[in-house]
């Protein structure tokens, strides 16, 4: 026996789209039709005599006359009373009805007809066919088809009921005994369309019909697929039983048959039911079994998938799978993976085993619950070689990244005065290459919100004095810094560092000649921790240990800084008759003072060598939670300039008068610095200038982002930057270091935005398919190519060649490295991503791109796909590089019957 479940969400249970499973439902005509048309008999005036029989109305029983009679006893005699009790009315409701052609009664055979586009209302019943016909006197109701002019049966039947529809080709139906009998009912019940030959109705809670067809295809009455079903036993709202069912394609039928089925109906709460495992092969893993488990319908709130996997050789994998969702509150997800990886045989050299794990957790919080308080989290954290080797992702864009990331936050807003807020947060980055983990758990932020004393009790704020606010920040952190063979282990957490960090900024900002910006503060600091170190030299062995010192620490800082900035503008006019008509120019100059203090008093000293001549100065604090206090005075000046270009040019619409604005240049910003106390050696007093600009083209399809670093010190033969300008060693004022260029270009002819790569993005990978589309192989019967909702599918025209639907997305990258007079290219590549409809039904993609320095093609996808109306069949083949690997999959769309499928792929030998 197989049992298929189908999964439905009230409230706002998250529907899961990867596992969905067979619902049939069919809901047969129910409704007192013989009540409904009897009432029209009623309503015709003068068609028909009423008679009844005429009693006088007496309240009170008439006595009768006593005579006494000497021989007898005496007798009472009473007329007891005789009353007609009036028929109870049958319909309680108000009938409506109409027919093109006439509405007859035959009183003599007790019937009531409706002919040509008969109609019937009565309460939420809308009943419509080519002939109606009411016998009242056997409390039957028949509706049919009629013919018309040629000959043709048309005006099928039809029975509505609330969202209950059915179309049969002829109905008959008992009001007292409610029994029915249906001829070819078509009904619709969720993403399943099902048609039986004949169906009988035994009461309200039972029907049994015969050689039904289910299908999940559009046309009823030529599906390309169905399910023929000899006997079914319907019980609304609970189950469908049938007997021997086999898969027709085309009218073909096929070999597939199951000789029993059962399937759940609700639509109330979610149904539990057993998930059908998909059987693959392996070139390294042997023969597999994949994706069978159990679906849990815990609740209308939440649920639980369990999905596994076995192969051959030993190899196996879990996976649990929940949503979970509350109206008006939270919502979210969780999935947790595990596999056991084996390669090859025991005793083979390549023989290998593995044990790789995921977590993904995704909440988000409704702020409609709690407005000062939020509580949301992203989580994605586990192996490092996940999705490098699992054997049920071939999420490229997530393999092709370094990096996975996760944050738990919760945030609290305390309404006070001043106000106050909290903030507690878990970290998560993980290098997949190094393996190295880096987690804060938790890391504490809070402060209160900026107090003005010297403000008037008006609240106006003017001037140096009155400006000036003070504000209280505190930070603290548990801090891990391990690798994946140490994660959650004793020595992780032996490790842990602990510290937190306060600081009182005061600042506050003026006016200067009107015209000018300035501002000034200072920000003291104290920084508490539990770990410091304690350097030792060690004489036997010629070196200098670290010994870490468990116990309370702290050291204070304090800075100064100031700043001031204004804004010019300035246009220059071109003339109105000019098709460039003015260039607008707005800079943003600004210079900063900042001065640090040193901090020597939290240096110590150590011996080098046994003579004590040679020392060397270190913080206790280095390595720590937080940065170490400076040791030497910074006195730094900054200056940066930025900039942004527009443009009035005349509209190209001869009807508009005012100009149109075009950005130039969105930014062009310059920086750099002065410090004062350079030595001239190990530091230098101008640091390089930074350039960094950035623009969009085309309506803002195709953004432009560059910059580079200008160095004004020159270097010698064996490339170490020299104290000499480089303008007074025979070049230029400034020495190119390095450079880089990007270029990014979307576009379509479809119109609107692309599809986001979404889940690629969770998992850390691009947002667009440029490393191509992610592919969770848990479930394939998503299309992998953004669908235009504009665009119908099904309609084929004669103008489809003329207008192929595509989109492209491009993007260059350029990199220039100059730092030791080396002068060469170090980045230069090329990515480029297409998807087209060839055809209606026929969808294309690629992914692929050119690496000029390397000389090679960079990572590279094609895509197929085709629609097949009810069913979906797709391609994709990644031919080059470690993560090669194809992967065919043919199936029905519906989420109800997602188990009919075909999967064949290829996993790489990762």
């Amino acid at each position: 026996m197989i049992i298929f479940a189908k999964k439905l969400y009230v409230s706002l249970t998250c529907q899961k789209t990867s596992h969905n499973f067979t619902k049939i439902a069919f809901k047969p005509l129910h409704t007192n039709l013989f009540n409904i048309v009897l009432i029209s008999f009623f309503l015709t005036i003068g068609c028909g005599n009423s008679y009844s029989q005429e009693i006088k109305n007496k309240k009170k029983p008439i006595p009768a006359v006593k005579q006494t009679d000497k021989t007898a006893g005496s007798i009472t005699d009473t007329i007891k009373l005789d009353t007609v009790k009036p028929k109870k009315t049958f319909l309680d409701g108000k009938v409506r009805y109409v027919a093109k052609d006439y509405a007859k009664i035959d009183q003599k055979n007790k019937l009531i007809t409706l002919y040509n586009e008969a109609e019937l209302y009565y309460k939420d019943v809308e009943l419509k066919s080519g002939i109606i016909i009411l016998n009242y006197e056997k409390d039957e109701v028949y509706a049919g088809r009629i013919k018309d002019s040629a000959g043709v049966l048309v005006q099928y039947p039809n029975f509505k009921q609330g969202e209950s529809e059915v179309q049969p080709d002829s109905i008959r139906f008992n009001f007292k005994t409610k029994k029915a009998v249906i001829f070819n009912s078509r009904t619709k019940q969720g993403e399943l369309n099902i048609k039986a030959a004949v169906t009988k109705k035994e009461n309200d809670s039972t029907y049994f019909s015969k050689n039904a067809i289910i299908t999940t295809a559009e046309d009823i009455d030529e599906p390309e697929y169905y399910f023929l079903a000899r006997k079914i036993k319907f019980v609304p709202g609970k189950k469908i039983v049938t007997g021997l069912t086999n898969l027709v394609i085309a009218d073909v039928p096929t070999p597939l048959a199951l000789p029993y089925g059962y399937f759940p109906l609700s639509k109330e709460k979610s149904v539990s039911g057993i998930i059908v495992p998909s059987y693959n092969d392996s070139n390294t893993r042997g023969f597999s079994l994949q994706n069978g488990g159990y679906y849990f319908a815990l609740s209308d709130n939440y649920d639980l998938t369990v999905l596994g996997d076995y192969y051959t050789n030993g190899s196996y994998a879990m996976r649990f799978e929940s949503a979970y969702a509350t109206r008006y509150k939270y919502r979210g997800n969780v999935n947790i993976r595990y596999e056991n990886l084996i390669s090859s045989e025991r005793g083979y050299p390549d023989y290998s085993k593995q044990n790789i794990y995921n977590i993904q957790w995704s909440h988000s919080r409704d702020t409609k619950s709690n407005p000062n308080s939020t509580f949301s989290a992203s989580v994605n954290m586990g192996s490092s070689k996940y999705f490098k080797r699992s054997i049920n992702q071939a999420n490229v864009g997530s393999n092709l990244n370094n990096t996975l990331s996760s944050s738990i936050s919760y945030n609290k807003n305390f309404n006070t005065i001043p106000g106050s807020r909290i903030s507690l947060t878990a970290t998560h980055q993980q290098n997949t290459q190094t393996e190295e983990i880096v987690m804060t758990l938790p890391s504490l932020q809070a402060s209160i919100d900026r107090i003005y004393p010297f403000a008037s009790k008006d609240g106006a704020k003017k001037g140096l004095i009155k400006n000036i606010n003070l504000q209280y920040n505190v930070s603290g952190k548990n801090y891990f810094k391990t690798t994946d063979s140490l994660f959650f282990k004793p020595q992780m957490f032996k490790d842990a560092q602990i510290g937190m960090q306060h600081s009182i900024p005061i600042s506050t900002n003026f006016k200067i000649f009107k015209y000018f910006s300035a501002g000034a503060s200072t920000n003291y600091q104290e920084t508490w921790v539990t770990k410091t170190i304690k350097k030792e030299f060690d004489e036997a062995d010629g070196r200098v240990n670290d010994k870490v010192v468990d116990g309370f620490d702290a050291y204070r800082t304090y800075n100064f800084s100031t700043n001031l900035g204004t804004t010019i503008y300035g246009t220059y006019d071109f003339g109105s008759d000019k098709k460039l008509q003015a260039i607008r120019h707005v800079m943003r100059p600004s210079i900063t003072y900042a001065y640090t203090p040193s901090f020597e008093r939290y240096y110590d000293n150590y011996y080098v060598d046994a003579t004590g001549i040679i020392t060397s100065q270190y913080s206790r604090f280095d390595g720590g939670l937080f940065s170490a206090p400076g040791k030497d005075n910074s006195n730094i000046v900054g200056i940066a300039l930025s900039n942004t270009f527009e443009a009035k040019v005349r509209d190209s619409d001869s009807t508009k008068t005012e100009p149109k604005k075009i950005m130039l240049l969105n930014n062009l910003n310059f920086s750099t610095s002065y410090n004062f106390n350079a030595d001239g050696k190990s530091t230098f007093a101008w640091q390089p200038v930074l350039v960094s600009g950035g623009t969009q083209f085309f309506d803002n399809k195709l953004n432009m982002n560059f910059g580079a670093t200008l160095d004004p010190y020159a270097i010698d033969n064996g490339g170490n930057k020299m104290n000499k300008y480089n303008i007074d060693n025979g070049g230029s004022l400034f020495r190119m270091t390095s450079a880089n260029l990007t270029l990014n270009y979307s576009f379509s002819n479809k119109g609107g935005d692309k599809e986001k790569n979404s889940q690629s993005q969770r998992n850390g990978g691009r947002n667009d398919d440029l490393f191509g589309t992610n592919t969770d192989l848990n479930d394939t019967r998503n299309s992998q190519f953004a669908n235009d909702p504009e665009r119908e599918d099904d309609v084929i025209t004669e103008f489809f060649n003329s207008k192929i639907p595509w989109d492209m997305t491009l993007a260059y990258s350029l990199t220039y490295q100059n730092t030791n007079r080396e002068s060469k290219i170090s980045g230069n590549s090329l990515m480029v991503s297409v998807n087209m409809d060839i055809t209606p039904k026929w969808k294309g993609g690629v992914s692929t791109g050119y690496d000029f320095v390397q000389k090679g093609v960079t990572f590279t996808q094609f895509r197929f796909e085709r629609d097949l109306l009810s069913w979906r069949m797709a391609f994709n083949w990644t031919p080059l590089g470690v993560n090669s690997n194809w992967n065919f999959f043919i199936g029905i769309k519906s989420g109800m019957l997602s188990d009919i499928k075909w999967n064949k792929r290829s996993t790489s030998n990762r």
